[in-house]
């Protein structure tokens, strides 16, 4: 990859931060992207506050999980490297902590079928993850379960993830999810909500393969894996 491209990215991920600050799905310093780059990753910096980081922040992490340069990168790095090396398909990961998938996260719920755009999670529902320190292996093999066949899912006590084939369409996802969430939320306030049959959302799923933010660079849709 040239140098140039790499640097496009890092710009991207810089953007992505600071978009998630905006849009409320993070706070401070928490939360953190990564994006595949050939065998290594880009990841965000451990504890540096979005709006002073820079494109040269962005830490370009090994599979062994070693790095160059004097900042550390997120505490959070085994899952994103994990993630990346289980799903090839998957280009980018978005961890947040919105405040109504958090919410359901700390209460260990599974988010069904509500909605049909739960379908953004390649499914008939949005998984938790059991609860695990974060950093930590366990955590990870909790992740990647979570995410079996899905998408993006809820971490218990902790947050969300969110997977796509660029970052735009993780984005994306992490976006939709919390909407969904939200959504959820009043409807349990309003009465007993109706869930959607699997058939139905499986129908969606299919309908959702080129459905999805359009490219700024090609003029084309991401597929959803």
């Amino acid at each position: 990859m040239r140098a140039a491209d790499e640097l496009e990215i890092r710009r991207d991920i810089v953007a992505a931060c600071r978009s998630m600050n905006a849009l409320g799905l993070t706070q401070g310093t928490s939360g953190n992207i990564s994006v595949r780059l050939g065998a290594d990753l880009l990841i965000t910096p451990s504890g540096l506050p979005y709006d002073e980081m820079r494109p040269e922040d962005v830490v370009r992490l090994r599979p062994d999980g070693t790095c160059d340069g004097d900042l550390k990168p997120s505490s959070e790095w085994r899952f994103h490297r994990d993630i990346l090396q289980a799903r090839p398909e998957v280009g980018a990961v978005v961890h947040a902590h919105p405040t109504h998938a958090t919410a359901f996260a700390i209460c260990g719920r599974d988010i069904p079928a509500a909605h049909y755009m739960v379908a953004i999670a390649g499914g008939p529902s949005v998984r938790c993850a059991p609860y695990a320190t974060f950093g930590t292996e366990a955590l990870s093999r909790a992740a990647l379960a979570a995410l079996e066949d899905r998408t993006c899912c809820l971490l218990a006590n902790h947050g969300t993830i969110a997977t796509g084939p660029t970052l735009a369409k993780a984005m994306w996802i992490a976006v939709e999810l919390e909407t969904l969430c939200r959504q959820y939320a009043a409807a349990l306030q309003v009465g007993e909500p109706r869930i959607l049959p699997d058939e139905e959302i499986a129908r969606v799923v299919e309908l959702f393969r080129s459905y999805g933010p359009r490219s700024e660079r090609t003029g084309s849709r991401d597929a959803l894996p």
